[in-house]
């Protein structure tokens, strides 16, 4: 199969009009994906730092903020914790440029754009330019991603290499030079760098590669691609082992299998359908079967690459809401196919058909624009946003709190925030001491009364969602602050006046 014989599904059967040629129609082709990305940097940027970190978010800026020089956070959160440290490091590159959460967050955020272009690529090799334009449009304004892309984490960047990983496979499928396989298979090696569990798009590419034998695969160009995927990978534990922390990465992998489900295993039809959005995911079903006749590999291709992963993951004991965000680009191409198919598909008119996008592209948008005002309640799902509350505590720590004071929350979630915000060291009651139970990031606190009866911890910090979530430990909190004549110093609301943090002072007797 070469590339000349490869005709889009979906894509008109007529023949073309001549392309109008000269700058001026260049830059009217330009036009519409410009908007597009401007419209996706809007939804990403604007006010970006209303709420402050969350804690994996705290995590990875304390840990890019230590690659940057910064000794205070450098003491606080080490380099080599648990996962690779690519995202860290180019976050640090734009904290030595200007340490701020803007700076932190904009990396994402704008890698988020780049991925809406990457998925303009992936739709127009796919399915052509309209289809393309449409899927880069709903990604652009996905409530999903803008959400994710707008947070410190590992989620952003490697939905984007997963894409390009994805459109360098597309490229193979369509004429099979080895070139392409190899790139993908660099692409998926820096995805693992990114977040060492995109090694799931591995089995992705078996599931599509087994189904599909009319793309053959071979051994001359298999082997270079694996081998470019460990050679890439391998930077990782490498430098793990050059520093002396090789078991580090090993604890934290024997402790996410073996550690208890933190949600059910619906969690992810529960969530993610209404984060991409319910019409969104009604084109992407409906397109799969009403051009069934039309389906080839491309739409084989794009299923395993969802269905693997979306697999794993719900069978994983660990599902974060972040972590399905890699199928939302083909979630996007798909449903572009299908709304630039709707008027063949039902006879309609073009008015009809550009009225269906405009209506998933407005369900898309109200959400997303509505997450970017801070959020209010207590209640708090990971990977959802900022945690409210907690920048300010941590700011009246650094400003109210001695040198050397430390602290006690109740889990490791607010410890994070207040640690990072406040300079001050930060333990949670929840820690287990059992090593096999816990984060090995973390140090269990053995005798909690102890402690704060000797004077270790002179403040202790209660926060509204944790609270939900551990009723014992914020007990055993409440307790602690009953008996050692805790004084509130310190609470944060949230924007509907609840108290969601509140810091005692404790006293040693």
């Amino acid at each position: 199969m070469t590339e000349r014989s490869v005709l889009p599904s979906g894509a008109p059967r007529t023949t073309p009009a001549p392309a109008p040629s000269g700058a001026g129609a260049s830059l009217r082709r330009a036009t519409p994906l410009t908007a597009v990305l401007l419209v996706a940097a809007f939804l990403r940027l604007y006010r970006l730092t209303d709420t402050g970190f969350n804690s994996d978010e705290a995590v990875y800026a304390g840990t890019s903020a230590s690659l940057a020089g910064d000794d205070q956070l450098g003491s606080l959160f080490p380099v080599f914790r648990a996962h690779p440290v690519l995202f860290q490091s180019l976050v640090s590159l734009a904290l030595r440029v200007h340490e701020s959460e803007w700076a932190a967050r904009a990396v994402p955020a704008l890698l988020g754009v780049v991925t809406v272009a990457m998925t303009y690529g992936l739709g127009r090799r796919l399915y052509g330019r309209r289809a393309a334009l449409v899927a880069a449009l709903l990604l652009a304004v996905m409530p999903y991603h803008v959400v994710v892309s707008r947070q410190v984490l590992l989620d952003a960047p490697m939905t984007l290499c997963a894409t390009g990983a994805l459109y360098c496979v597309v490229r193979y499928a369509e004429s099979p030079a080895q070139r392409w396989l190899l790139a993908a298979g660099g692409m998926l090696g820096l995805t693992v760098l990114a977040k060492e569990t995109s090694i799931v798009f591995l089995g992705s590419l078996y599931a599509f590669f087994a189904l599909t034998p009319a793309v053959r695969t071979r051994w001359r160009h298999l082997l270079p691609a694996l081998a470019a995927i460990v050679v890439v990978a391998v930077a990782h534990p490498l430098s793990q082992a050059v520093a002396g922390h090789s078991k580090a990465g090993g604890n934290y992998l024997l402790w996410q299998m073996f550690r208890r489900a933190n949600h059910p295993y619906y969690f992810y039809a529960r969530e993610v359908p209404w984060a991409v959005g319910p019409l969104v995911v009604v084109a992407v079903v409906a397109g799969l079967v009403w051009l069934r006749r039309e389906n080839t590999w491309r739409e084989r291709l794009l299923v395993c690459w969802v269905a693997v992963p979306a697999l794993f993951f719900t069978v994983w004991p660990v599902k974060g809401f972040q972590y399905l965000l890699p199928a939302v680009p083909v979630f996007a191409v798909l449903a572009g196919r299908t709304l630039t198919s709707f008027p063949q598909v039902v006879r309609a008119q073009r008015v009809a058909a550009a009225a269906a996008v405009c209506l998933v592209v407005v369900s898309l948008a109200v959400p997303s624009w509505l997450r970017t005002a801070p959020q209010t309640g207590t209640r708090f799902l990971a990977g959802t946003g900022g945690l409210p509350g907690g920048r300010e505590a941590g700011l009246w720590v650094r400003t109210n709190a001695p040198e050397g004071a430390r602290l006690l929350a109740i889990g490791p979630s607010m410890a994070n925030v207040v640690q990072y915000y406040g300079l001050r060291p930060v333990s949670a009651l929840s820690v287990s001491p059992d090593p096999a139970r816990r984060n090995p990031s973390y140090r269990a606190v053995e005798n909690p009364d102890r402690a704060v009866r000797d004077g270790r911890f002179q403040y202790l910090v209660w926060d509204a969602y944790t609270a939900r979530r551990t009723p014992f430990f914020t007990a055993k909190l409440q307790e602690l602050v009953g008996r050692y004549h805790g004084d509130a110093v310190f609470t944060a609301r949230n924007g509907d006046g609840v108290q969601v943090v509140i810091v005692y002072r404790v006293r040693a007797s």
